[in-house]
This record gives C-alpha cells, sequence and structure tokens, in this order.
C-alpha cells in the first residue's frame, strides 16, 4: 500500500503541481486511510469495497468536523481514481460515496473603518514598519493569501503597469492590479526598507526578516494579529480577513463576480459567490436598524 502512495504523491506533485502544504495534506490524510485498512487486516486493493471506506469515515467522524471529513473523503477519491487510470486496480470503491453535507459559513470582514485603523497602525520608525505597513496594504489591494504573500519575489512585482504575478493554489499563475496606494507603498518600502533588511545578505524574495531571511506565513499572521490589537479592533482577524474584506468591498462598490474571482484566483465562481452573501446580510442589517417598519 505505501507503495502505491508514493506513486499517487509523485503524480499530483509532478502533473497537478501541488504547494507543499497541498502534498502534505494529501500525505497525512491518506497515512490515515491506509493505517485503518492496516488494522482491518486488509493488505491488498481487491478487498476494499465502499462498505470499508464508509466505515473508515463513520469513525473519523468523532474526531473530525464535516469540513475534514469532506476533504478525507476527496483525498481518498483522488487515490482510487489514480489506481483506477494507471491500472494498478479494477475498480474505484469510492466512486458513490457521498460527502457530508457543510453548512456554509458566511466570512467575516473589516468595516471600510477597521481596515483604515489596521492600516494606520505600523510604526515607521524601524524598517519593519515600513515592511509592515506595506504588506497590510498589499494584501488588502489585492486580496492575496498569506501564502501567496510570502512566496512573493521581487521580480514578481512590476510598479510601471501596476501588477503584481502571484502563483496560488495549484501552482497556477495569475496578475493583479494593486492600486496606486499599495504600488506606492512597495516603491517606499523598496528602496527605504528591504535593504535595512536585507543588510549584506542577497534574497530574491520580496518580504524579508531582520538578517535577509524571507518573511514566513507564521510571522505574517503574527504581525497581522499584534497590529489588529494595537488598532483596538475587536473582530476575530486572521490575514484571510483582509482577502475577504477585499472581496466585500469590491462587491458593495458595483464590481462584477467574475472579475473578482479572477483576482481572487478561485477555480469555480461558486466559491466567490460567498462574498454576494456577505453583502446581502450587510443589506438585511442596514434595512433592520433603519426601517421605520423593519
Amino acid at each position: 500500500m505505501d507503495v502505491y502512495l508514493e506513486a499517487f504523491i509523485d503524480y499530483i506533485k509532478i502533473e497537478k503541481g501541488l504547494a507543499y502544504n497541498s502534498l502534505y495534506a494529501y500525505g497525512h490524510d491518506l497515512n490515515k486511510y491506509l493505517e485503518y485498512l492496516s488494522e482491518r487486516g486488509i493488505k491488498d486493493l481487491k478487498s476494499i469495497n465502499r462498505q470499508v471506506i464508509s466505515d473508515f469515515l463513520f469513525l473519523s467522524r468523532k474526531n473530525m468536523a464535516p469540513v475534514s471529513i469532506s476533504r478525507m473523503l476527496s483525498t481518498i477519491k483522488s487515490f482510487h481514481k489514480f489506481l483506477l487510470r494507471e491500472k494498478i486496480s479494477g475498480t474505484d470503491p469510492s466512486d458513490l460515496i457521498e460527502a457530508p453535507k457543510i453548512e456554509k459559513k458566511i466570512p467575516s470582514c473589516l468595516s471600510c473603518e477597521e481596515v483604515n485603523n489596521l492600516l494606520k497602525t505600523p510604526s515607521f520608525k524601524k524598517a519593519q514598519g515600513l515592511r509592515d505597513r506595506t504588506i497590510l496594504e498589499l494584501m488588502y489591494a489585492t486580496g492575496l493569501r498569506v501564502s501567496e504573500l510570502s512566496g512573493l519575489k521581487a521580480a514578481d512585482i512590476n510598479l510601471d503597469v501596476g501588477f503584481i504575478k502571484c502563483k496560488g493554489k495549484g501552482s497556477k499563475e495569475r496578475i493583479v492590479p494593486i492600486g496606486k496606494t499599495a504600488a506606492s507603498y512597495l516603491s517606499k518600502y523598496s528602496l527605504q526598507a528591504r535593504g535595512k533588511l536585507l543588510g549584506k545578505k542577497s534574497s530574491l524574495y520580496l518580504f524579508l526578516a531582520q538578517g535577509g531571511r524571507p518573511l514566513s506565513r507564521q510571522s505574517i499572521w503574527k504581525m497581522i494579529k499584534s497590529m489588529v490589537k494595537r488598532a483596538g479592533i475587536k473582530t476575530a482577524v486572521s490575514p484571510h480577513t483582509l482577502r475577504h474584506s477585499f472581496a466585500t468591498h469590491l462587491l458593495e462598490r458595483g464590481a462584477d463576480l467574475r472579475s473578482v474571482q479572477e483576482m481572487l484566483g478561485h477555480a469555480s465562481i461558486t466559491t466567490t459567490q460567498i462574498y454576494t452573501h456577505v453583502n446581502k446580510v450587510r443589506l438585511k442589517k442596514i434595512h433592520s436598524q433603519f426601517h421605520p417598519r423593519a
């Protein structure tokens, strides 16, 4: 079974170009699945049927949320489809198993006032302050995921035309407009702060920690958490909240869904449509608050 797992991971790494985090998630889920098969004494693919997979998912529900179960099933389905396509297996026992229904959560976002307060929080006394302000401005201006932002190279920025190039999920490249404000801070950061953080080292990456190391996703998360606290924002905020705010504020001001989908890098417009629900919730709240007969 381990040989099949290795072959599958090689396939999704080479053919699909998945990022390290995605490969790790696939491997983690499949290792749990194969451990279960081993515990049941199942040593060959012919012994795996729909009931075996259903039993595994049922037992997993004790310790996993529906969204995690859905991801687990998706991984198992991809694994068995691969085995069938490569003619390693003659059947796909996962074919007719349906994923649990997941209630779609409406993403939280900040108001324009809260965003402005957050953006103004970093101090420019040190190079890190200008870097942090630039990161916040860029995240709100582009809707980048934190992993996309930490992976940006200096060469990915084109200030002359006002665009950045980033790699999203599945290593898919997309071009996103920056906007004048974020472009201005990127220019200041590149000229005034990046060299100080770089020191005597060299780096291809755009955002750096002191000493020239690339800034990690975890460091960006901690920075945002600190700035939120300093800005006095009571809402729970993560790096993804700025992405949510970017999309919601665009749609509130009349941007079309397809354009927002392209800027966010969503494979399906269904994913982007969740932000139209955010707008509806806001309108309902305003109606309840201000209509005399609400």
